[in-house]
């Protein structure tokens, strides 16, 4: 029952938080984004003690559950261990803690968050690594997946659905996520969680912990028949069944050795109690619903042939739509090109770049959800993988506050959209050569018109000369760095008028 119980919980919290990377629309975080919230980095940036505290106390008191229930990296690496598992069944065997390498881990992870180096950081946290996966591998197959409906809904008359666009945000940060990814598979499906109780900093600084914990698994000497099940199914490769010993700084609670085992030698109860719980021998029905559905494979080649095929053709026509970008059917759009910033630019609450790179942790959340496909994963060495703004697919709507809404450790802080649209992020910058009443002898004027805060203006560009054309005039200390002007701007590929970002935000 206990196991049932913590799968049963650790896939309603993997299968939300997934859905939290995966959902563009943002809908979803009103109701489950405190998931996130929970974690136990983006808690302890956030300075979130209520929440620090509880999870110390869970641990105490039932061991690294965790790891087990909580964190989706942790969920993910039990389902690849479990499809391993169909290959070869008892297939783990004890082996000795790597006690180095766990707390040298531990230890740069401690010194790259003090040193501010969020990058490093970013790269050992659990949470930040699910994220970085989930918005960079699956959310692409999600989103396609949904304009394929969007496709056949438009042609059914009906607008449940609706398309977006699908695109890759950082290759940098794509081939990480891809490459940790591939890793956690294969250490997972050789392995179970040797990922979890060698290289995770959280993992480590909960297995401290949970060596005190109230509730573990207990053996009972008197019952083991040393049959070496639990040993052989424990995917923390910490049982010792020869000292009947179970190292409780890598044990994640799993229950998997109390299902196991046939005896009832094992019980998860408080180390001391002479009475550990009874448990009635399992029965062990996992393979009759891959038997069921191999039979049904047979049966529906055919059908699913005919299926692929046509979503394959649809996608192929979705694609082919989307690569149409033409201004009136007359000219191909050129896609616009990234200016060379000095500064980059962070999201209004954020501060500035030194407080949002301490309390980020890059795990893509609010890249995930912002609409305007603003933000996107840094490049940059020391931020890494970190979000920062650009301005070429859309700019940061002053009705917007997505990011600050969904940011687990407050690194982006929400405030009142009055607010947002007093706060400098940066200003706007003005390129001679690229404005277009110059190159092309036409008025224009669209950064004017649509500048939120009327910072910009139009005046002639030859005083003496009333029919010369209009140029814009920027006032820097009226721009509040959105972005409109840079994205409206109908220059190609650079734009006549770009944002420089601000190391510290300020109030104008």
């Amino acid at each position: 029952m206990l196991r049932k119980i913590r799968l049963t919980l650790a896939i309603v919290f993997f299968t939300l938080i997934t859905l939290l990377f995966l959902d563009f629309t943002g809908s979803i975080h009103a109701w489950f984004g405190w998931m996130a919230k929970i974690q136990f980095l983006p808690a302890l940036l956030a300075l979130n003690v209520g929440v620090v505290v509880e999870l110390i106390v869970l641990t105490l008191l039932l061991g690294r559950v965790y790891c087990s229930v909580i964190c989706p990296l942790g969920v993910m690496q039990d389902m690849v261990a479990w499809f391993s598992k169909k290959r070869k069944k008892n297939r783990y065997t004890y082996s000795p803690a790597l006690s180095w390498l766990r707390y040298g881990v531990l230890a740069a992870f401690g010194i790259a968050m003090l040193a501010g180096v969020g990058s490093l950081a970013a790269l050992l946290a659990p949470y930040s690594s699910y994220g970085r996966i989930a918005s960079n591998l699956f959310a692409p197959v999600y989103q396609w997946g949904n304009n394929l409906l969007a496709y056949f809904a438009e042609r059914a008359d009906s607008y449940a659905f609706y398309e977006t666009t699908v695109w890759i945000k950082s290759m940098p940060t794509f081939i990480i996520a891809l490459v940790t990814l591939i890793v956690l598979i294969v250490l997972a499906w050789r392995g179970g969680r040797t990922y979890c109780n060698t290289i995770c900093p959280v993992g480590t600084l909960l297995g401290v912990l949970a060596k005190y914990s109230w509730l573990k698994p207990v053996i009972d000497t008197d019952k083991c028949v040393n049959c070496n099940l639990c040993a052989r199914n424990c995917k923390a490769s910490c049982i010792d069944i020869k000292s009947h010993q179970i190292d409780y700084s890598r044990c994640v609670a799993c229950m998997d050795c109390i299902d196991k085992c046939h005896k009832g030698a094992i019980s998860y109860t408080h180390k001391t109690s002479s009475q550990p719980i009874s448990r009635k021998e399992p029965v062990n029905n996992a393979q009759s619903p891959v038997q069921s559905a191999s039979k049904g494979e047979a049966e529906g080649v055919g059908r699913r042939t005919f299926l692929t095929a046509t979503a394959l053709a649809a996608t192929t026509a979705v694609l082919k739509a989307q690569e149409m970008k033409v201004d009136g059917g007359l000219a191909t759009i050129i896609d616009k090109k990234k200016p060379q910033r000095q500064t980059p630019i962070v999201p209004p609450g954020a501060q500035g770049l030194n407080n949002f790179a301490q309390h980020c942790t890059a795990c893509q959340l609010c890249v995930s959800v912002c609409p305007n496909e603003v933000l996107r994963p840094s490049t940059g060495l020391l931020t890494l993988m970190q979000p920062e703004m650009s301005y070429e697919r859309g700019y940061c709507r002053p009705e917007c506050a997505k990011c600050a809404e969904v940011c687990p450790t407050d690194a982006i802080h929400l405030i009142s959209l009055a607010d947002k649209s007093a706060i400098q992020i940066g200003h706007a910058v003005w390129i001679k050569k690229n404005c277009i009443p110059l190159t092309d002898g036409v008025e224009c004027g669209n950064c004017a018109r649509h500048c939120p805060t009327d910072a910009i203006s139009m005046v002639l560009s030859d005083a003496s000369n009333p029919e010369s054309v209009k140029i814009p005039v920027i006032d820097t200390e009226r721009c509040i760095g959105c972005g409109a002007c840079e994205n409206l701007c109908p220059a190609r590929p650079f734009s006549a008028i770009y944002v420089e970002g601000h190391e510290r935000h300020r109030i104008i």
